[in-house]
């Protein structure tokens, strides 16, 4: 009888607990390259700072981001002052957003692109919430939280 008590109550705790799931698009990159691979400029550098010193305490255990040197940048920061890893996904992986749905791991940052951030946004939350971002728009940070099986969303900003 303890057995199946102890079973229970963890099955219960396990249904409870929130994975929030933070989504943003990389920072303000350099406009005067001739690469497609660009850089953050220095305003987009000041932004993943404050988007480190923001997430700072919110136990992020994953840190995902595009292949580019815009997304790992803007991750960056935060990733060293977790002494953690970024792990690349692919955009175009129709998986992902099922895997990270799935796991129980806990919290997470995605960072992604104007035209790719809308799609992870609504495949989390399981309805539109959003449309491709203007490509001169940073600094809105989606907030999608899991509790069991209810998702919520919320839209906030961050840095300058």
């Amino acid at each position: 009888m303890l057995k199946i008590c102890c079973l229970l109550a963890t099955i219960f705790l396990l249904s409870c607990k929130t994975t929030t799931y933070f989504v943003v698009r990389h920072a303000e990159k350099e406009s005067n390259t001739m690469s497609g691979d660009v850089p953050l400029s220095a305003a987009g550098k000041q932004r993943a700072e404050a988007l480190k010193d923001l997430l700072r305490n919110e136990n992020i255990r994953f840190i995902y981001s595009t292949n580019y040197i815009r997304t790992k940048s803007t991750a960056q920061p935060l990733a060293e002052s977790k002494g953690m890893d970024i792990q690349v996904y692919d955009p175009a992986d129709t998986a992902f957003v099922g895997r990270i749905r799935k796991s129980n791991a806990g919290n997470l940052l995605i960072v992604g692109h104007s035209n790719t951030v809308d799609d992870l946004v609504n495949k989390l939350v399981g309805e539109t919430k959003l449309s491709d971002l203007p490509d001169a728009q940073y600094g809105d940070l989606f907030v999608v939280k899991r509790k069991g099986k209810k998702y919520s969303f919320e839209k906030k900003h961050f840095g300058n």
